[in-house]
């Protein structure tokens, strides 16, 4: 459309032109005093059109040769510039392929040129970040070199280049500089020194999952268990980890955190502050109830916190873990001296409930010879005995069942059940 358009005006300046010229009568006469000179019309268009093309032309040479000094030294300045950020991607590219000495040589080169620039007052408009980039990536090259001073120097000065109060751009560089210099203080072991770094970042900066993960690391290098436990349950909501991964981290922090209680008082109050979801995991329920009960606490409250892991073995077994079970079996029975009879109700209700089921069987019975129902204790047991098959309580129900028979002097069921306990059997 656009060529046709084109076209179209083309032929209509062929026509007006033929128009004008074809048919022009018309002169122009110039008087130089005595000279007299005649000339067409159209001539005289002709010589007006081809001195100003001329003029134009030889203006345009004019002005092209005056500015060759200029051109020629912005060439040498675009030569100078695209040497400097050819040597700044040379350290990138080493250092990716773990060339480290060549990198920070680079690095180091494109900070020469870009101050042999600046000097000459030829300098970038983007100077301080490519500064304060190639400072990062010598300082990177000396972390990998185990050269902590130059490390150190080169990072305080990206730091200066970078100021807390710039441009956005600056902001953010300063902020990857302090995370990564915090990274650099994990890798030497040094949790304070990396939770210092962290500390200096700006509140939304230290909210983001690259920075709560250098916290948890640091935190758990440095014995911080509740720092940790509270980074490990936002990261989880910030879904850095599978929902596995962080349950499972959250869970060893806190088991941590229960083994560190020097006594009921601490532990109660460690496992009040745990989230429900954390509370309702069997695997924390159980080891808390142990700890209480190893720290001398009081059984009613150790039943009270084993209660949602029994009712979840009782109502649905199926997902119970089967260590799960075995451990709230042994805790239970660890107990079992103290027991009240709202919880032997629960226990025989549930063995009742669940006659096919070994380890209720097992607990039922435990509970039995307890209260020194010796009769109904050996039926439990034997039964237990002859199903269970996690060996340690299949050992112990044939150890219960062998001091009964030696109770009613009856040796040689004794020395069977002695036997079949020693053997695991």
């Amino acid at each position: 459309m656009r060529a046709a358009l084109w076209l179209l005006a083309l032929f209509g300046v062929a026509v007006a032109a033929a128009l004008f010229a074809g048919n022009n009568q018309g002169t122009v006469t110039l008087y130089w005093p005595p000279y007299r000179i005649d000339l067409s019309l159209n001539m005289v268009v002709l010589l007006l059109v081809g001195g100003f093309v001329t003029l134009h032309a030889a203006l345009r040479a004019l002005a092209a040769l005056l500015e060759l000094p200029r051109q020629a030294r912005r060439w040498r300045q675009q030569q100078k510039e695209r040497a400097m950020h050819a040597a700044l991607m040379d350290a990138l590219t080493h250092m990716l392929g773990g060339r480290f000495i060549r990198s920070r040589k680079s690095a180091e080169a494109a900070l020469s040129q870009e101050q042999a620039l600046e000097a000459a007052g030829e300098g970038v408009p983007h100077g301080r970040q490519l500064r304060a980039l190639s400072h990062m990536i010598a300082a990177e090259a000396s972390h990998a070199l185990q050269d902590r001073a130059t490390r150190e120097t080169h990072l305080n000065e990206a730091l200066s280049e970078a100021p807390a109060r710039g441009t956005v751009s600056e902001q953010e560089l300063r902020e990857g500089a302090q995370m990564r210099a915090a990274r650099w203080s994990l890798d030497d072991r040094d949790a304070a020194a990396a939770l210092d770094r962290l500390a200096a970042l700006p509140q939304g900066a230290a909210r983001r999952t690259l920075a709560l993960r250098i916290k948890l690391k640091a935190t758990r290098l440095g014995h911080q268990t509740q720092e940790a436990l509270d980074t490990a349950r936002l990261l989880g909501k910030h879904r850095a980890f599978s929902a596995a991964a962080a349950q499972s981290i959250v869970r060893g922090l806190a088991s941590e955190l229960i083994n560190n209680a020097h006594d009921t008082a601490q532990l109660q109050q460690i496992w009040l502050a745990l989230e429900p979801a954390e509370r309702n995991m069997p695997e924390l329920a159980i080891h808390a109830a142990q700890r209480l009960a190893a720290l001398g606490g009081d059984a009613t409250q150790v039943r009270a916190w084993l209660l949602p892991v029994w009712e979840r073995l009782v109502d649905m077994p199926d997902l119970l873990a089967e260590h799960h079970a075995l451990k709230l079996v042994r805790a239970l029975e660890a107990g079992l001296d103290a027991v009240d009879a709202a919880w032997l109700a629960r226990i025989e209700s549930a063995q009742q409930g669940n006659p096919r089921d070994a380890r209720l069987q097992y607990l039922a019975g435990m509970a039995c010879l307890k209260r020194q129902l010796w009769g109904k204790a050996q039926q439990l047991l034997t039964q237990a005995a002859l199903q269970l098959s996690d060996t340690g309580l299949r050992a112990s129900a044939w150890r219960h069942l062998a001091e009964l028979a030696e109770q009613r002097g009856d040796t040689p069921t004794a020395a069977d059940a002695w036997k079949k306990a020693a053997l695991g059997q």
